[in-house]
Formats: C-alpha cells, sequence, structure tokens
C-alpha cells in the first residue's frame, strides 16, 4: 500500500504588535539596552495589513502565486506589490492580529485568555464570517473583560499582554504560580502556537475535500513544548489542536527534530498510512512567537520594514493510496545518522545522494529539489545569504565532482531543478514543506515527476549534543494503479453468511449420504 498527498493548507498571522512584545529579539533588547535606539524605531518599521497582503512571498505561500513566479520578480521583493492582495490563497489564507486573537481565545480551555469587550464585539463578526471558522470554535468566544480587570491580570498577576495598535487589549495568564513551565510567557508561546495549527488543520481538511471525521491520526510537529514541571515538552499539541479543529476520531501525538521536524513527521505519517494503521494522517505545525522580528535589527539598520511579522502554519493531508495523488517514496529516505559529520558535503552525500545511488538513480532524475526555504528578502539583510540557493548549489557542486553534471551546468540546475525561497523565518516552518502544495499540483498536471523535500535541523541547539540532523525523502507521480480497497464490514457479514450456509449444505449433505 502506498501512501500519498490528499490535499494541503497553508496559513500565514500579521501579527505586528506580537512582533514588539513577545520577539525574542526584543526581549532581550528590552532587558540589555532598554532605553535603545532600535527599541524606539522598530514600530516605525511595522507594516500594515495591505501591506502584508500585497507582499509577493505571502502571497506565494497562501498559493496565489508560485515560486517560478517569484524568481522573475526582482529583487528586494518588499519595495514591490504582487498584483494580487487577496487575505484567501489556494492553499490557504493570511489572518489579521485582531482576528487571530480570537482564535488564540477559542483555543483556550483553561480560561487564561482574557479579551477586553469592546474589542471581541467589534471583531467577532469578521472572525465567524472566516471561510474555514466552524459555529463551534465561533461559539468558545466570550463575551469579553473590563479593561481594568484586563489591566489588573497584566499589572499585579503576571499575565502577558496582548495588543492591538499598540493598546491593550488583552492578556493571556499563568497556569501555575511557580512553575515556568506553565508562566503566562510559555502558556501564550504554546496557544499561539495551537491556534494556528488548528486554522492549518482546518484549511487543509476543506482543500483535501475530507471529512473532519475522517482524519484518524494528527502528528504536530512544531519547535514548542507543553507540559509542566513534571514532564517538561510532554506534548501534545497533536491531539490539543485536532480538539479545537473538531477532529473528533482522531488520536495523535508531536514529533520533534528542530527545523527537521517536519520532514521526520512526514515519513512518519507515510509509514502508518502505508503499513495500515491508519487511512488518514495529517501533519501540521504551528509558529513561533519567539522568532518575530528575529532579525528586525539588521532590517531596521537598513531601512527596511519588519518582514518578519508573520506566523506561520501548515498541514498536509496523507492518506491511503487513491491511484490519482502523488505518492511518498518510502524507498527513498535520506538519513542524516550519528556517523554522518556536518560538513555541508557530508551533510548533502547522506541526504540527496545515498538514497538516490542505493536505488540506481542520479541527481538529474529527480525534477525538483525543497530544502531550507526561507524567504532571502529576510535572510540576505541579516548577512546569511539566500539559503535555499546555497543549498542548490552544494548539490550541483557536489554532483560536479561526481560527474553527474557539467560544472557549465550548474547555474542551469540550480535555476530549473531549485525552488525560489518564500516562507517566513518560522524555524520548522521554512525546512522543506512549504513546496508540498505546489510540488502536488505540478505532479498532477504532468509537468514534473518527482520532488525531494530535505529537512534540516541544528540539534546543537538544545546544548545536549553537537550534533546536526536531517532527513529527506520522495513525492512522486502517482502509477495509476490504487491499492485494491478493503472489503466494508457489509461485505464481511455477507462473506461470512455465505461461508456458513455453504457449510451448512455441506453438513445436510453428509447426513443425506
Amino acid at each position: 500500500m502506498k501512501s500519498v498527498i490528499k490535499g494541503t493548507g497553508y496559513v500565514l498571522a500579521h501579527t505586528p504588535d506580537m512582533v514588539l512584545e513577545n520577539g525574542s529579539t526584543q526581549q532581550q533588547e528590552r532587558i540589555v539596552n532598554p532605553e535603545g535606539e532600535y527599541l524606539k524605531e522598530l514600530p516605525k518599521h511595522l507594516r500594515s495589513w495591505e501591506q502584508v497582503l500585497s507582499y509577493w512571498p505571502n502571497q506565494v505561500y497562501i498559493g496565489n502565486k508560485t515560486p517560478d513566479e517569484l524568481r522573475d520578480v526582482p529583487q528586494p521583493w518588499c519595495d514591490k506589490e504582487c498584483d494580487v492582495n487577496d487575505r484567501y490563497g489556494k492553499y490557504g489564507q493570511m489572518m489579521p492580529q485582531d482576528e487571530f486573537y480570537l482564535l488564540i481565545q477559542a483555543s483556550d480551555v483553561f480560561d487564561l485568555v482574557h479579551l477586553e469587550k469592546g474589542f471581541v464585539a467589534a471583531t467577532k463578526e469578521a472572525f465567524a464570517a472566516n471561510k474555514v471558522i466552524t459555529d463551534e470554535i465561533v461559539a468558545r468566544i466570550k463575551e469579553g473583560d473590563d479593561i481594568e480587570a484586563i489591566k489588573n491580570f497584566v499589572e499585579n498577576e503576571g499575565a502577558e499582554p496582548m495588543f492591538q495598535n499598540q493598546e491593550l487589549v488583552g492578556c493571556i495568564c499563568r497556569a501555575h504560580e511557580i512553575d515556568v513551565n506553565l508562566s503566562s510567557h510559555t502558556m501564550l508561546e504554546n496557544l499561539v502556537s495551537k491556534a494556528s495549527s488548528v486554522l492549518a488543520l482546518l484549511t487543509a481538511i476543506d482543500n483535501a475535500g475530507i471529512k473532519a471525521d475522517d482524519v484518524q491520526y494528527v502528528i504536530d510537529c512544531c519547535e514548542e513544548a507543553c507540559g509542566d514541571v513534571l514532564q517538561r515538552g510532554g506534548g501534545n499539541f497533536a491531539k490539543a489542536a485536532a480538539e479545537i479543529a473538531g477532529l473528533a476520531n482522531a488520536t495523535g501525538s508531536d514529533a520533534r527534530g528542530f527545523c527537521a521536524g517536519p520532514s521526520h513527521a512526514m515519513i512518519e505519517a507515510a509509514a502508518l498510512v502505508q503499513s495500515g494503521a491508519f487511512d488518514t494522517v495529517i501533519v501540521t505545525a504551528g509558529g513561533c512567537t519567539a522568532k518575530l522580528g528575529m532579525n528586525g535589527k539588521s532590517h531596521v539598520e537598513k531601512g527596511l520594514p519588519a518582514l518578519e511579522d508573520m506566523i506561520g502554519g501548515f498541514a498536509i493531508v496523507v492518506t491511503a493510496d487513491d491511484g490519482v495523488n502523488p505518492a511518498i517514496n518510502l524507498n527513498l529516505i535520506g538519513r542524516h545518522t550519528v556517523g554522518t559529520g556536518s560538513a555541508p558535503q557530508q551533510v548533502v552525500q547522506s541526504l540527496v545522494y545515498n538514497p538516490l545511488e542505493a536505488a540506481g538513480m542520479a541527481i538529474t532524475d529527480i525534477d525538483r529539489f525543497s530544502p531550507e526555504m526561507q524567504n532571502p528578502d529576510i535572510t540576505k539583510p541579516a548577512g546569511a545569504g539566500d539559503v535555499p540557493e546555497a543549498n542548490y548549489k552544494m548539490i550541483a557542486a557536489l554532483g560536479v565532482k561526481k560527474g553527474a553534471i557539467e560544472k557549465k551546468e550548474m547555474p542551469a540546475f540550480i535555476k530549473e531543478r531549485g525552488i525560489m525561497g518564500f516562507a517566513p523565518t518560522q524555524g520548522h516552518i521554512p525546512s522543506g514543506v512549504p513546496s508540498i502544495g505546489f510540488v502536488r499540483d505540478s505532479i498532477l498536471a504532468g509537468d514534473i515527476k518527482n520532488t525531494m523535500i530535505i529537512g534540516k535541523g541544528s540539534l546543537f541547539l538544545g546544548r545536549l549534543t553537537n550534533l546536526f540532523d536531517g532527513v529527506s525523502f520522495v513525492i512522486e507521480a502517482n502509477d495509476g494503479v490504487a491499492e485494491a480497497a478493503a472489503v466494508d464490514e457489509d461485505e464481511v457479514r455477507g462473506m461470512v453468511a455465505r461461508a456458513m450456509r455453504d457449510f451448512a449444505q455441506t453438513l445436510l449433505a453428509a447426513d443425506a449420504e
């Protein structure tokens, strides 16, 4: 049995006030240099809702434009308006901050999120009109609190404030008096991740044309950790988000691997489906508040907008083979093992060349490569260069060394087989998976036959190992031969009845003799 990709969901939440309040760079700056110029200048560099709607990479992320179209737009992109500025796209949507705050409250089941009643009244109608938000989610929105009660939570009880246009409109309270794992800071991070995952789940279900009850397993692969002092990071984001999304028949668990997490989770999902354990699995992840404005200092210094103002999220629906949708080939898995090493050439060898060489394939047998899909508009001003392009150059250079392509063919290889980076720098969000929506469509249209998704992760960030990490897998065109469908319960009962009838007739015939 093969596993196939039946649908995808990609979502963005525009959170300019959270850049100021919750981004780790800004939080650290308030500690070490509270009167510095950066914190004074940053508010002037925040983008409006209209600006983020017309930003080219955002429109690519939700599917209104393609990475190939983006490649033809001269960089930088932040000073150019896309000719499409719709909040809804083929793969998902962008949500404004005020509506996202209501989704955060709807995702809260411990009465930790408090929003001002006037703010709720002014926002609820637009939130309810969202094309994927269910009546059950809308019903979870509370009428709201008086602003004085919210101020008291913030000033006297350590709650994290929530601002709209730099005015206090709500807060998130701590879930325990002294447990830092349940502090208001941590609860805000986790609820933001959960809420953006809920939106991605709802979007993917809608795009895939399946019912919520069809989903049997959910795997969350974000970079946050939920738990208490006795089991820090024990989880489970997957079931928490599935509950709010209304996936009543689903169970699930979390997979963690820093930026490589999504690729690990996709392989796990494909294996679960291919084994027959579950028919429909969704891999999902919400976004990360800590990375909002992560490179803000570089952007402000260069007079650019604060481009890291979007909370990202995605969900990928993996189902049993239907003979149509692109399949995940579990025979082509790249693995960065403990003994691989961390040099770039060793990483590319293990993730790209080893699985292909084991299958007797060359890099020219792969139509597209999708590694870290960071938006170069964000990373270049910060000195990190064009991350996807750097990956393609390494893949091509090793190909030249192996004789797979000639040196003069490198530019064409990079352009034709690479995918332009467009995803927000949300850690795990850019890691290979943002391209899956486009890859699926391109394969279904017959434009390409396959793509290698490459996830890489920096395990050393956890200070438990110096190791690097990564896995890769290949999505390929379906051969059009679906596995034989399992018989349903009525067929089984009919088969048993016929067998019993035949057995009885045999006994009667034996008695007659």
